[in-house]
């Protein structure tokens, strides 16, 4: 099998337009920063999350192949593999988060935490030089595992046997992975709340990242299938094994929030209770209510039938769902607490035209960035000694 049959043209109009979809949306994301800067790094920060969580939950889904040994994710593997790979360029787009600081994080302010005796307590931790380079610590972790893993699956395409290689590096680094993201996710979104704590949120963070990226490669494959050869390779036994992955982890997403939600409930504590109670009043309640239907009931009907695993207009219409609702759920976690660092604000919905350019504007740059790394090699691995198997994959 030749790499040369599976490449894309560069001549497709996708990266051009996500290049200029980008480039409108940063344009229009400058405009907001000088109109109303409070609101842009809010905005912003959403933004930034949800194309962070796709491109952790590729790597992720990289990781993970290696380490089972999965035969039939390796024709649909060079997508997450890319879309990891696009981790420095989120490192980049995080340089606006860290000069929107006092913008976001009440603990930045060294008045407020003079103040505040929670504050001083975590300022040993909470405070913006270390905030930094921790992030940056968190994005060298990951950019180290993506950039290893994609260059070895490069190298296998030119006929080395890199299966072990990419194994032996997954295993350590899952633990690297699970650790770190957990720590981004406390420090990116929970110490938004700096008050509030709960010890699964990490979890809660990754399992919502996972189960978009599982909606993104399904409908990312579906677009390349129509416009490449992959539609040669990759059949609906692999929708269906993608479809289970969504099911499962619909379940699991679900699990986690109402483990998180039930524990919170049953102690009573007035300082982890009060995250839920910004979230059930001033219209909240609403988008509440959206995720427990949107995320679990809508998809969990929907895909467990294996007819609909199967069905590939079901399938694109629960990817576009899944990604939806992903950004719903991060605007859930990230918006109420809007009203911290500003105090003067309403305490409602908040949504600006700002959402919007900043979500086009991160998620032009990273498809371009993608797209440009997929059209400089083949996008199926196809020096890997298991690819026919894969191939042939048929579900009982």
């Amino acid at each position: 099998m030749s790499a040369e049959n599976f490449k894309l043209t560069r001549d497709s109009k996708f990266g051009t337009m996500a290049l200029s979809v980008g480039a409108a949306g940063v344009a229009a994301s400058v405009a907001g920063l000088f109109i109303d800067h409070k609101t842009f790094f809010f905005a912003y920060l959403v933004a930034f999350m949800f194309w962070m969580a796709i491109a952790l939950g590729g790597l992720f889904f990289t990781m993970v192949h290696h380490l089972v040994g999965a035969e039939w994710s390796i024709v649909i593997r060079r997508i997450p593999e890319t879309l990891a790979s696009a981790i420095p360029m989120m490192a980049i787009l995080f340089i606006p988060i860290v000069l929107g600081m006092h913008d976001l994080y009440e603990w930045s302010h060294e008045e407020v935490v003079a103040k505040d005796p929670i504050l001083q307590h975590k300022s040993g931790w909470l405070n913006p030089t270390f905030f930094t380079i921790r992030a940056y610590i968190y994005f060298g972790i990951w950019t180290f595992v993506a950039w290893t893993l994609y260059k070895a699956s490069l190298a296998q395409d030119e006929g080395k046997n890199m299966t072990e290689k990419m194994r032996g590096v997954s295993a350590p680094s899952m633990i690297l992975f699970a650790l770190s993201l957990t720590l981004a996710a406390f420090d990116w979104l929970m110490s938004l709340d700096p008050h509030w704590f709960s010890t699964i949120f990490g979890v809660y963070v990754f399992a919502g990242s996972w189960w978009a990226t599982l909606g993104f490669v399904a409908l990312f494959t579906m677009h390349l299938r129509q416009t490449s050869k992959l539609g040669e390779v990759m059949t609906i036994e692999h929708y269906h094994d993608l479809g289970k992955l969504m099911f499962g982890f619909t379940v699991f997403w679900t699990y986690i929030g109402f483990s998180q939600f039930m524990l919170i409930w049953y102690g009573n504590i007035p300082e982890e209770t009060i995250w839920y109670k910004h979230r059930w009043e001033h219209g909240w309640q609403y988008v509440s209510v959206l995720l427990v239907v949107g995320h679990f009931i809508i998809p969990f009907l929907t895909l467990i039938f294996r007819a609909s695993k199967r069905n590939l207009v079901v399938m694109k219409t629960m990817a576009i769902w899944f990604l939806v609702m992903e950004f719903v759920d991060l605007y859930w976690i990230i918006m109420p607490n809007f009203t911290i660092v500003n105090p003067d604000a309403h305490h409602g919905l908040n949504f600006s035209w700002q959402h919007v350019a900043t979500f086009l504007g991160v998620g032009g740059i990273f498809l371009w960035f993608v797209w440009n790394r997929l059209t400089s090699a083949s996008i199926v691995p196809v020096g890997d000694p298991r690819i026919e198997a894969s191939i042939h994959l048929k579900n009982a």
